[in-house]
């Protein structure tokens, strides 16, 4: 009796020892530190594999936050990948980049990750790509990949492209939020555009902001802040009260570092919106 005892608990170890070691049948399965971000593509180069994600459903007209792993020749993802990159807008007659940050690390080693502002849709004639520069094992590899830039679904703007009375041509973009009752945290992006292909953060400025609910007589709201430069973020942050559901313009003006009103107009009786703004609805 003893002896199938034995016999028995030998054969239930042997069928546990086999069920798990079929879990594990892939080396290169992990869970996914990425899963509520949304795959665009897997840019397939050089016997590599860079997997491009957004946060959003798709890449739209301003602030885009994206998330990048590349996946080595045996299929590995790589720990602490070192790429860079530059998106272009090939236009009929010229070319030029966008405001984008540097890819840094993310939370999970194998994930670097930054944003870009897009400043206007592709289109049938007129496209977006993204060249990536990485270094892997010691070798230096380029990668490009077409990418599909739209306005949002629900056409409200969420970027200003616009030239200062300074002369200078700014890029002003929305960072995604999501809109309540209440008295919200609200931030925005702000770069100038040197040349065509480079656009640095513009520091220490303000944005003014005034919310106007244009369908209910155009009524604003207490206790806004307006967006003041953080460094650590190299971002633009205030608080925007919304006192009610609806359509909503937030009315926009840039100040210098002086404090020089360099775009935008004040909401006066006579002026019912600027020439800057944000949109939302919720």
């Amino acid at each position: 009796m003893k002896t199938l005892k034995y016999l028995m608990l030998f054969l239930f170890l042997g069928t546990l020892t086999l069920a798990c070691s079929d879990d594990k049948d892939d080396p290169y399965e992990e869970s996914n530190p990425l899963e509520e971000f949304t795959l665009l593509a897997t840019v397939e180069a050089n016997g590599h594999a860079l997997e491009m994600y957004s946060q959003g459903p798709s890449l739209i007209t301003g602030y885009n936050a994206f998330a990048f792993r590349l996946r080595n020749a045996e299929g590995a993802y790589v720990d602490n990948p070192s790429v860079s990159w530059m998106p272009v807008m090939h236009m009929m007659d010229r070319e030029h980049s966008c405001p984008k940050s540097a890819l840094v690390p993310g939370d999970d080693p194998t994930v670097v990750e930054g944003y870009a502002v897009f400043q206007m849709p592709g289109n049938a004639d007129e496209y977006w790509d993204i060249t990536f520069n990485y270094t892997l094992g010691g070798e230096a590899y380029t990668a490009t990949q077409r990418i599909t830039v739209a306005l949002p679904a629900d056409g409200l703007r969420q970027v200003n492209a616009f030239a200062g009375s300074d002369g200078v041509r700014y890029i002003l973009a929305m960072m995604p939020m999501t809109p309540e009752v209440k008295v919200n945290d609200f931030g925005a992006v702000l770069f100038r555009m040197e040349n065509m292909m480079s656009f640095p953060v513009v520091e220490n400025y303000t944005v003014g902001i005034d919310p106007r609910m244009p369908g209910m007589g155009n009524h604003s709201s207490p206790n806004n802040e307006d967006l003041v430069f953080d460094p650590l973020s190299d971002s633009y942050n205030g608080k925007l009260s919304l006192t009610m559901t609806g359509y909503w313009k937030v009315n926009l003006q840039l100040f210098s570092a002086s404090g020089e009103l360099l775009a935008g107009e004040a909401v006066t009786e006579e002026n019912e919106a600027s020439s800057l703004y944000f949109e939302l609805e919720f």
